[in-house]
């Protein structure tokens, strides 16, 4: 579970990765040269993998770690396929 700083600052990154959209879909309304568009979207996609890393990191710290200390061994698994699934998806990339 998210806790107010943890959402707030998420909220904050997105709030900002809103505009990077908005500021992409401009370039390529106004045919802006091509490499200019490539890299606001590669900075976009850094900033998504940021705040995913964020809720990655709290997701560990809590929700796994949680699990871990409760030594309920179906939660545990439950949790480590969870994050091998997410490592699969990123390292297919």
């Amino acid at each position: 579970m998210l806790d107010d700083k943890i959402e707030g600052n998420a909220l904050k990154r997105l709030r900002r990765i809103e505009g990077q959209v908005v500021g992409v879909q401009k370039m390529i309304k106004e045919r802006r040269y091509c490499m200019d568009i490539v890299n606001q979207i590669s900075a976009v996609e850094a900033a998504l993998h940021k705040v995913s890393t964020l809720v990655l990191r709290n997701h560990i710290e809590t929700c796994v770690l949680s699990a871990f200390r409760s030594r309920d061994t179906d939660d545990v698994t439950r949790k480590v396929d969870e994050l091998m699934r997410v490592y699969d998806n990123v390292r297919l990339r």
